[in-house]
This record gives C-alpha cells, sequence and structure tokens, in this order.
C-alpha cells in the first residue's frame, strides 16, 4: 500500500509543476500576517468543504492570547471527558462536537489529534514558514510531553508544499496508562486561475495502554498515584494500538468563454450569459485503518458482563479500508457581479472493506472474514450570493445503489453579514435532515472477548441552528436543536444497542471575552439537555472560563517588548452520568451508576511573547486534593479513570518566517 501512495504522491506533484502556469496573479489575497518591519508573510490559510468543492478561508492566529490552552483536543471543542491522560481515547462533552461519521467510527475518539482528508489545512506563505511548539509537564517517572514541528513553503507563487509532524507522549500519573501518538502528514497545492490541486497524505498511529481504570476510589488518598491498583496492569500488558493511513486528491479545472483577469488593484466582469463558468473535478480518496487489542490475561474480571471466550491471550484484529472516487461538474456565474448563482453534480463511487477476527480457532490468522461493500452516491450542490453580504447554499447526497441505498443527507445554510461600528457581525442559519446507516461496526464484531451479530435500521436525524458571530467582539452564540429516531450507541452491558424511539437534544453554547482595561475574562459556555437522560445524558452546564490581566513590557533602551498574560484557568460541569469506557473495543459506552461533575479543575498560568517566540508556565489542577471532605477526590471525568493530579507544566513555541 505504501508503494501505491508513494506513486500517487509523485504523479500528484509531477500534475501540479507541469499545470499550465497563467501570466496573472489568482485572486487569493486575504488577511496578511506581518513582522515587525511590516511586510507580509503569509497570504491566507484555508481548508476545503466537507464535499471539496470549494476553498473555506481560515483566520491567521497572529493574536498573542492564552497560549497555555495548547492542547489539540481542546481546541477542536472547548471541554473533553479524557481517560485522565492526554493522548488517551476522549470525547466530547458538547453534543454537537461528536464525531458521528459512520466512516470514523474507529477513530472517533482520537479524530482531533489525526491528520485526516477532513480536517487538512493549506497555505499560502511568500517565505518559508515553520512552527516549533513543545511543552513538558510533571516528574520523570510520570512525565507528559507534547512536540509539534510545521514547515510550509512556495515554491513559487502557485504551489505550496508542507508537512506536519506531531508527537503526545505520556507515561501517565498510574500504573500502565501511557499514550504514544505520533501523526504526520504531507500536504501540497497548486492554485492556479484555471487549475487547482489539493493533496494530502497523512499518517497516524496511536498507542494507548489500557489499565482498565482503578479500582477503588478511596485508593486515590494513597501519597503516590503510582501504588494505586488498577483493574488491568502490567501483569495483563494491555494495550490497544490504531492505525490510519489516508490519501487525499483533488484536481479541478475550470473553464470560461472570457476568462476573468484578476489582479490585486483591479477586475473587469466577463461577456456572455452572466459570465457563465464551468469547472470539472475529479477526487480521489483512500483511508486504511486499523485497530489491534491485546491483553495477556483473557480471563480478567474487566470481561465478565460480556462474552468470554477463554485463550492463552487476546490478540483482537479489525481492519477497514475505504476508496473514494468522485466525479463532478460545478457551474457559477460571475462573481464580479452582485448577483452570484452557482451549483453543481456528480457521482461517487464508494469501495469498502472490513475485516476481523471471530473468537475460535485460535491462532485467529487462520479464519478472518473480509467483508466487501460498495455504493454509488448522486452528489449535488446549490448556492447563490446576493451582493457580499447574503448567501445562501445547500448540499445533499443520495445513495442510488449498494450498501447503504437509500440513505441520504441534505443540508443548507443561509448567512447575512452586517457593518457595524467595530467591524462585521455574521448571523448563519443551518438546516439539515439525513438517513443513515450506522457504521458496520455496530453491527458485526468478532474479537476474543467480545461479539455480535446485530441488525440496526437506519439512523433518521434533523437538525435545526442558529449562529451569531462577531468577531470584533469576541463573541460567539449558538443555538442547536436536534430530532433522532433510531439513535445507535453502546448501552451499559457494554454493547451496541439502537434506541428506537424519538430523542431530541438542544443546546446553547456562548463564546464571549470580556474586556476591562487589562483584566480578560474568556468563557466558553454549553448549556444542553435531551429529552431521555436514561439513553444520553448530558451535564445541563459545561463551562470553560479563564480570568487573566495582561500588560505590555516596553524596554525603552533595547527597543524591546515583552507581552504578558497571568491569570486562572477553570473548567467546571454539573453533574450528570458520565459514559464508561471498555478496553476491548475502545468505546465509551452508557452507565448509570456513578455521577461526575460539580467539581472545578483549576490552573495557574503565565503566559509570555517577545516577537515571535511565546512561552507558557502553568500549575496544572492545582485544588487537587484541596477541596472539602465531600468531593476531595472526585477529579475524573470517566468512571474509573482519575485526571492527573497536581503539576507543573511550561511549553514553548517559536515561529521562523525568514
Amino acid at each position: 500500500m505504501i508503494r501505491h501512495i508513494s506513486i500517487i504522491l509523485l504523479l500528484a506533484i509531477s500534475s501540479g509543476l507541469y499545470a499550465q502556469k497563467p501570466n496573472v496573479i489568482p485572486p487569493r489575497s486575504t488577511s496578511l500576517k506581518q513582522d515587525s518591519v511590516k511586510k507580509p508573510r503569509i497570504l491566507r490559510e484555508w481548508t476545503l468543504s466537507a464535499d471539496y468543492s470549494e476553498e473555506v478561508a481560515l483566520p491567521i492566529d497572529t493574536v498573542f492570547s492564552l497560549s497555555d490552552r495548547f492542547k489539540l483536543a481542546d481546541k477542536y471543542s472547548p471541554v473533553n471527558a479524557s481517560l485522565g491522560n492526554y493522548g488517551l481515547p476522549f470525547y466530547q462533552l458538547s453534543f454537537f462536537d461528536r464525531i458521528t461519521d459512520p466512516d470514523k467510527f474507529l477513530y472517533a475518539y482520537y479524530y482531533p489529534l489525526m491528520h485526516v482528508p477532513s480536517n487538512t489545512v493549506f497555505m499560502n506563505t511568500q517565505v518559508p514558514y515553520t512552527e516549533l511548539d513543545w511543552s513538558f509537564a510533571g516528574p520523570i517517572e510520570t512525565s507528559e510531553q507534547t512536540f509539534r514541528v510545521r514547515h510550509t513553503q512556495n515554491v513559487n507563487r502557485f504551489l505550496n508544499f508542507g508537512v506536519i509532524y506531531d508527537i503526545e507522549f505520556s507515561l501517565g500519573q498510574y500504573n500502565y496508562e501511557r499514550s504514544a501518538n505520533k501523526t504526520f502528514t504531507f500536504y501540497s497545492s497548486y492554485t492556479g486561475l484555471k487549475y487547482n490541486l489539493y493533496f494530502s497524505l497523512g499518517l497516524n498511529n496511536l498507542l494507548s495502554y489500557e489499565n482498565g481504570g482503578i479500582i477503588n476510589l478511596a485508593d486515590l488518598n494513597l501519597p503516590k498515584t503510582l501504588d494505586v491498583p488498577t483493574t488491568l496492569g502490567v501483569l495483563n500488558k494491555a494495550n490497544s494500538n490504531l492505525k490510519n493511513r489516508n490519501l487525499l486528491l483533488v484536481q479541478r479545472y475550470t473553464f470560461s468563454s472570457d476568462p476573468i483577469v484578476k489582479t490585486d488593484s483591479s477586475s473587469h466582469k466577463r461577456s456572455g450569459f452572466f459570465g457563465l463558468s464551468g469547472t470539472f473535478s475529479h477526487i480521489f480518496e483512500l483511508e486504511s485503518n486499523s485497530r489491534t487489542y491485546k491483553d495477556g490475561v483473557p480471563m480478567s474480571v474487566l470481561y465478565d458482563s460480556v462474552v468470554l471466550v477463554t485463550n492463552k491471550i487476546t490478540a483482537d484484529s479489525l481492519h477497514s479500508g475505504i476508496i473514494k472516487n468522485t466525479i463532478r461538474f460545478d457551474f457559477t456565474t460571475d462573481e464580479t457581479r452582485k448577483f452570484r448563482l452557482g451549483g453543481g453534480v456528480g457521482i461517487r463511487n464508494e469501495i469498502l472493506t472490513y475485516s476481523y477476527i471471530i473468537p475460535t480457532p485460535y491462532p485467529f490468522s487462520a479464519n478472518t472474514p473480509v467483508l466487501h461493500k460498495s455504493s454509488n452516491v448522486l452528489i449535488g450542490r446549490l448556492y447563490n450570493n446576493i451582493g457580499d453580504k447574503f448567501r445562501w447554499v445547500t448540499t445533499g447526497e443520495l445513495y442510488l445503489t449498494g450498501y447503504r441505498i437509500g440513505d441520504f443527507n441534505l443540508d443548507g445554510e443561509i448567512s447575512k453579514t452586517f457593518n457595524w461600528k467595530k467591524g462585521r457581525a455574521l448571523w448563519l442559519i443551518t438546516g439539515s435532515i439525513m438517513n443513515r446507516q450506522p457504521s458496520i461496526w455496530y453491527e458485526r464484531w468478532g474479537g476474543n472477548n467480545i461479539k455480535w451479530n446485530n441488525n440496526f435500521k437506519k439512523e433518521f436525524r434533523i437538525d435545526l441552528g442558529t449562529a451569531f458571530k462577531y468577531p470584533a467582539k469576541k463573541t460567539e452564540l449558538k443555538f442547536n436543536y436536534a430530532i433522532i429516531k433510531n439513535y445507535a450507541d453502546f448501552d451499559t452491558t457494554k454493547l451496541p444497542s439502537q434506541y428506537s424511539g424519538g430523542l431530541s437534544v438542544a443546546a446553547i453554547t456562548l463564546k464571549n471575552e470580556l474586556r476591562v482595561w487589562k483584566f480578560h475574562l474568556a468563557t466558553d459556555l454549553i448549556v444542553q439537555k435531551s429529552t431521555n437522560s436514561k439513553i444520553l445524558d448530558l451535564p445541563l452546564a459545561t463551562i470553560r472560563s479563564a480570568g487573566y490581566f495582561e500588560h505590555l513590557f516596553k524596554f525603552a533602551k533595547t527597543g524591546g517588548k515583552l507581552n504578558t498574560q497571568l491569570g486562572v484557568d477553570v473548567t467546571y460541569n454539573t453533574t450528570y452520568h458520565p459514559y464508561a469506557y471498555m478496553p476491548a473495543t475502545g468505546r465509551f459506552y452508557r452507565q448509570d451508576m456513578v455521577t461526575a461533575g460539580d467539581y472545578p479543575f483549576i490552573n495557574f498560568f503565565i503566559n509570555l511573547k517577545v516577537k515571535r517566540t511565546r512561552v507558557f508556565i502553568m500549575f496544572d489542577h492545582v485544588n487537587a486534593k484541596l477541596m472539602g471532605q465531600s468531593i476531595r477526590y472526585n477529579y475524573y471525568m470517566v468512571p474509573n479513570y482519575p485526571m492527573n493530579i497536581r503539576m507543573l507544566r511550561y511549553g514553548l513555541s517559536w515561529t521562523f518566517y525568514d
């Protein structure tokens, strides 16, 4: 497979190098990133839409704010329930942030840490750009480290390439909860006037040591966390290893009878019928996922409530492969006109393979069934821009044949911008309707300790939402509402289940930063509720808030500047029944015996910035074991998996673009 990926990589690069080069600058200028002498360095940054049909501009972060919030998981969603150690599986407390795509089933609890086609970020730079991020926490025997290097540069003004390499390595404060994640991506883009190419290659290796959680919460009063007994440990040597390999290649060619010529200073309208132009696209996606689980003592009490087949060891393995090919045609009227209409239609073919080890006989390699599935999908898109302040867009797909025949989804969005005194505000109205087959892993699973064979119905879901964003005031307010029928999850028996009744979820999310003189209060607030807490229990309120004092020191003799932030960061949620965790499947499941919440996690931090260098020092969970007797040991977000206790954490971020 690596050989095939290498061949495709060479073809992608060569096709970009030999593509037709226009003799004008493409219309791509947006926000600029500048250094101390005010020279533009980064022209723009973007990702691709969900259907890979258009670029979605991303703001380039040049503001010094809360650099102590370095975790990738927290950048995706503000509060996450984890197994305590960073790099291990986690889920989002916000229901509408959770990953539900059936194709992402095996890595849904790692997704924000991974490099996959759906989250690839592209960049266009004038000079080579490099970022180095590093953090360290705790004593050596329980240390936690993260490292990221990102480098990108343009070969010319059209062709860019970049790489990102991430490491999350943590020994853990409790026995046998080590995490060792290594993720890498290579990406490239060619953005000409007529021909565009986007390419990404992702390699993700995520290793989690499984200790099954601590046996008794009362043992948390022991002086050393490493002395706290765990359900699994060194004797079991249980671990799960997730490997993901993915490739994305998008090629688009645009033609028109009278091509528009744009520079940074002027443009003119196309002639003909509304300046109509068309774009042919080919989108190729390749993804391979595998998860292995090993346990040296399969008779452990951890598996008593599920199927058990006695063998000397457990060595389970699951694999899924996905190949998607899409051909589509999109049209648009002249983008310089006040009224702009566009749309597109296409067909996608999906080829899927699944394999797993059944419990008997042993060794398992002698009997590994492989399931082959395929589908053909009709896709479409239609949008309308009226001026630069109003836009509506709708996208949809319908599975015509094959494994997921009858699946469909239709998404719509209306956006309106307003020019206010401090800048533009944005109002969004969103809606979607979906009928979708749950992941095949809900229906078929084979392993030494657990197996099942189900026949689940399609999940039907309607989502409605609205959002108001005012970047100048750092304010964002969202409301989301969902109606779900045939909701699938893992129940209290640790096995898949489907609730055939109706389930509704509503949520209000507020993101805001208040400033009075040099005092700041940055808050993320989530209020959410489901209509059936036995099937889906959510914390009514979740808050993460940082209050800090910011000051810029200026040194007259040297002309230097030091920006500082000193403050406290608090995370809190109300009580609810959180999901528990099953190592053998790597899934979170419902439980109704233990509640979590009503406990504040408090961090003290100081952030420093000198030119392009950022440093943070943080006392993480400074209030550990210092709370009142009733909640002294309530510092867990998943039952039997306590969060790390007090530790000193520090980190460095360094940017180069010279």
